[in-house]
């Protein structure tokens, strides 16, 4: 059972579209909602055409990496989960 206080972590597969690349979404889950995160594997080119991805290990409390992921969700990216996939 996870307390309240109690730092989890949770490892997701984040896309970034084109039209993302200038956002500071990474940089929002750090200031916005306390996690700490560490980037384990990125794409993302500076003159990328593309899609970027990030694979991101989130690490906080229960509420706060949930409120995180309703952020993404809100902002309709794309991301994985060890359960799930959500598409927005």
């Amino acid at each position: 059972m996870v307390t309240d206080n109690q730092i989890i972590h949770k490892q997701i597969r984040l896309r970034i579209p084109r039209n993302f690349h200038q956002e500071p979404v990474i940089s929002r889950l750090v200031s916005d909602y306390g996690l700490t995160i560490n980037i384990t594997a990125a794409i993302l080119g500076a003159n990328a055409v593309g899609d970027g991805w990030f694979e991101l290990d989130l690490q906080g409390t229960a509420a706060q990496i949930d409120d995180a992921i309703n952020y993404l969700q809100e902002i309709e990216l794309e991301f994985w989960d060890e359960n799930s996939v959500s598409n927005w």
